[in-house]
């Protein structure tokens, strides 16, 4: 199967689509990872929103985030998500890689910084990141800061 990728600015996002997004992060971020956190953090209003749609059934998502909101001179990839029912089938490395593309497109920036799960470290370093940082809580889930060159 294949997903159907889009990359929208948040003003240009529809109803349905936000809703997608918050269900679908809400889903895998709070209710799978067990974890109470803040999700509306007013950055998604000053990204654009990279999803991967299966029809009508958001399957994978991220946004894309310009330099200096979630870390200084620089632009990152968060709130990385693949559904449960689309994972294993590659999505997640497809969207990154697409991800990383359209962020360089985006911001003209060949240095993405990104805060990855810990337990993911070593999928991100096949995409080329490399740890900058020391383990650290984010909501109480370990994390890493990640760089990538391009």
């Amino acid at each position: 199967m294949q997903l159907t990728w889009t990359c929208t600015a948040f003003n240009s996002l529809t109803n349905a689509g936000l809703y997608a997004i918050l269900q679908l992060r809400n889903e895998v971020f709070v209710v799978e990872q067990n974890c109470v956190y803040q999700d509306a953090d007013n950055k998604d209003q000053l990204s654009y929103h990279f999803c991967g749609w299966d029809g009508d059934v958001l399957a994978a998502h991220c946004r894309l985030l310009p330099p200096g909101i979630s870390y200084p001179g620089h632009p990152s990839i968060g709130r990385v998500v693949t559904s449960p029912r689309y994972r294993k089938a590659g999505y997640g490395r497809q969207m990154m890689q697409l991800a990383i593309a359209a962020t360089i497109e985006k911001f003209g920036d060949p240095v993405i910084v990104i805060g990855a799960q810990l337990y993911l470290k070593e999928f991100y370093q096949s995409l080329g990141f490399v740890p900058s940082g020391e383990m650290y809580l984010e909501d109480g889930i370990p994390h890493i800061t990640m760089e990538l060159t391009h």
